[in-house]
Formats: structure tokens, sequence, C-alpha cells
């Protein structure tokens, strides 16, 4: 079957991926390492499984998963069958896990075999799930649900279909304003801005709808990223940063099985693999990161960061004083991400010869500072005002038009997405390819 690549969805483009880059590296995750070809062939196999279990056009498909490259191929899967992924936070309890469960409308969950108790507690409370599937580890398999390993090796993997760039894409926030809510993209419309991420990051993207060449000349020069993904998955900066910028120019995401942060075994990984960027959450990663670093030099073993080349932050702060040590240690690009589950609205960069100072951020093109009066906010007026982002504005968040109304509306004609930050614009602001200059 030939299928239109034109279409700008994430499963398409995977599979063009595994085409043209079959033996590459897609996902590494500890001894583990799945090639495109193997990436593809295992998510196509996972997508038969659901289709198999009713799971279908707009299903979801809840992931209540550690950073694994399972987890990636489940989250592919569920792109193949033009489903939908859930993030789960694996450190929910049981009433937030039937909630966010429940109001997803998940029909199928995997789940880490390790919290086989806690779905053993919840299932009953969640009729809506035809199917579990049980990621294995020393834990028995639960009851009624099935082993990941089974699914692979007794399914036929699914043929490729065409699909809908409209088709839905969703993240649930992590409920720091109330209940977790899903925010709804589209494929079509989350692809283009995630190009424009990447166009941000330097690299020369032509039109989504034909990038095999960018792809096949990334390979040939030997500048296909393999991104470490230091962060949970089940977060947006860890799939939309990691994950996504990544795959999406054909090259590797690596993850470790271990949670919490081990800096030790980071900076290993940047030597054994050849890591090329590695995606954080501000101070919380880049302190320990940095004193890792130190320590190594202090014995006079230092690591060889030699490949690395950019570091990727957002949502905490990301001080300057944190940046300008790791500097020290490495010349390399540092990208402080302002934004939320419901869009991006600045970013900072700072390198060795351009440092920037914390919370200060130049805002993306489409983005306003809107006053509580209804007014744009001029540049040095000392006013405070709402950023709403124009150049990904969601659908909607999932079951819920009241909420959606009052964060996705227009303004002068346009619509934005207004999440609830607020910011101060400067008044030497600077007007270049990233914005204005905006203090939040």
């Amino acid at each position: 079957m030939t299928i239109n690549y034109s279409l700008r969805h994430f499963a398409n483009i995977f599979e063009q991926n595994a085409d043209l880059l079959p033996d590459n590296p897609a996902a590494i995750c500890g001894n583990s390492t799945l090639t495109w070809r193997e990436y593809d062939n295992e998510a196509a196999k996972v997508a038969q499984f659901l289709s198999d279990h009713d799971i279908s056009e707009d299903s979801k498909v809840g992931l209540y998963l550690h950073n694994s490259n399972e987890y990636l191929v489940a989250h592919y899967a569920a792109f193949k069958v033009m489903g939908v992924p859930i993030n789960v936070n694996y450190r929910y309890q049981s009433n937030e896990l039937i909630y966010l469960l429940d109001n997803s409308d998940s029909e199928a969950v995997f789940y880490q075999g390790c919290y086989a108790n806690q779905v053993k507690k919840i299932r009953d409370e969640l009729p809506k799930v035809k199917v579990w599937i049980q990621l294995e580890d020393s834990t028995p398999l639960l009851e009624g649900s099935h082993a990941y390993s089974d699914v692979v090796q007794n399914t036929a993997p699914m043929p490729r279909i065409e699909r809908n760039e409209g088709n839905i894409y969703m993240l649930y926030t992590g409920g720091t304003t109330g209940m977790p809510k899903g925010v709804m993209y589209t494929h079509g419309s989350f692809v283009v801005s995630i190009f424009g991420g990447l166009k941000a990051q330097g690299y020369k993207v032509p039109d989504v709808r034909d990038i095999k060449d960018t792809i096949l000349n990334l390979h040939e020069n030997g500048e296909l990223a393999k991104s470490f993904v230091a962060c949970p998955l089940m977060h947006g900066t860890g799939m939309w940063l990691g994950g996504f910028l990544a795959h999406l120019l054909g090259g590797c995401v690596v993850t470790t099985p271990n949670l919490g942060l081990d800096t030790k075994l980071l900076w290993e990984e940047v030597e054994r693999v050849g890591i090329t960027n590695i995606i954080i959450v501000g101070d919380s990663f880049a302190k320990p990161m940095v004193k890792e670093l130190d320590r190594a030099v202090s014995e006079n073993k230092p690591y060889n960061l030699e490949t690395l080349k950019l570091i990727y932050s957002s949502g905490v702060m990301f001080s300057a004083d944190v940046k300008a040590s790791l500097l020290e240690h490495h010349d390399m690009v540092l990208m402080d991400a302002m934004g939320s589950s419901e869009g991006g609205m600045g970013s900072s960069v700072t390198t060795r010869e351009d440092g920037s100072a914390t919370a200060k951020f130049r805002l993306n093109p489409g983005v306003v500072v809107v006053s509580d009066e209804g007014e744009e906010v001029l540049p040095g007026s000392g006013v405070r005002g709402l950023i709403g982002t124009s150049g990904l504005v969601p659908e909607g968040y999932y079951k819920d038009k009241e909420k959606s109304d009052a964060t996705f509306k227009e303004f002068n004609g346009t619509r934005y997405s207004f999440p609830g930050d607020y910011a101060l614009v400067e008044a030497q602001t600077t007007y270049g390819k990233l914005g204005k200059e905006v203090i939040v």
C-alpha cells in the first residue's frame, strides 16, 4: 500500500523514518536499543493488538509507565491506530488515577508491573477500559491483564494505513491549576509547531510535507540528534522537547529505566551513546548535574562532552549562575523554554558568547501580552498582562467547554491561548527572529 506521507501526522512521519533509516537507532534505554526498523515493527505489533481489542480512531490509550523504549513504542502504536495516547503520572494515587483514566475515557491502559497492585485496586472503577497491558518486571502478571512481551511476540504487525491530520493529539496538564485537563491539538497543527521549534534550534527545516532530503542530509553528515530525556516522558517537557524534536527528524530518543535523577549515569550516557541533546527541568536538574561535573574534574576524571550540543529546559527556573557553571565545563547552547501544555510563549538562549538573565525571555512570534483591561501591554509601560500565544492554539480542553472558552479566545480578531501566565514587557525590547524581550 502506498502511504500519503504529505499528511501531517506523527505516525506517517515515523513510518517514513523507518523506511529511510532502518538500521539507525530510534530508541535506547540502558542496554536495549531499537533501530528504526525494529521500533516501527514493534509499534505495528502493539497497534494490531490494540486494533484487535477495538481500539481505533480517537480511542484513548493510557500510558501508566516509567521512561523506557516500551513507553515510546506504546505511544507510537496509539498513533498508528489514530488513537490518542494519554500521559498518566505514575505518582498519582488511586483517586487521581481513577479521575484521569475516567475523565480521558481511556479504553486501553499500559502500566508498569510494579503498579499491578494499584491497578488491581482501581480497575473495577474503570469499566470503559477494555484491555490492560502489563510491562513486566519482577512483579507477577496481574490476572486479567496481558503481558507486553506476549503482545510483541504473538501479534503480527498491523499494515500501514492512511491517516487524517485532523486526528486529535492530547496532553493532560499536571493539575497545578485544578484537576488535570486534557489539552487537545490536531496532529497537523502540532507537527507544524514542532517544526517551528526545530527551526528555532537552528535546523534548516523545509516544508513539513517533504522532509526526506533534510533527514538524509543529517544522516550523511552525522548530525542526527541523540536526545537524552532526563525528565519523565509523561510530562510535556519530556515528550515534546525530548521525544518529538528528536524523532521528527530521524534522531534517537535515549532514556534510563531508573526513577529519579542519577547525574553520574546521565554523564556516562553522554559519553557512551554520544548524546547531542539533554532535556531537563531547570535548576532541579541542572544544579546536581553541575555538581557531578565539578566532582569529576576535581578527581582529574572529567567527562567527555564532545558530542553534546544542547541542553533544553522547560518548566521551572533555570538560573543564570547555573547556566554559567555548565558553560564553564563545555561550549554548547542552553535553551530555556517558557510555556505550558496550552502552548509555547517564549525562549531564552544562552551561550558562552551570549549570556542571558533568568526570567527574561524573548516572546515567540504571534505572542501578545494583554492587560486586565483588555489592552495590549506597551513596552516599558510597567503594566503586567496575560501572555497569549497564537502560534499553536489548542482545539480546547477535553470535555470542558466552559474552561476552553475562557482560555482559548480571540483578541483583535486572532485566536489565542491564555493559560494564565503574567509578564511585563521591557522598554528596551529587541525585535529579532525570536521576538520581543519580556520579564515574567
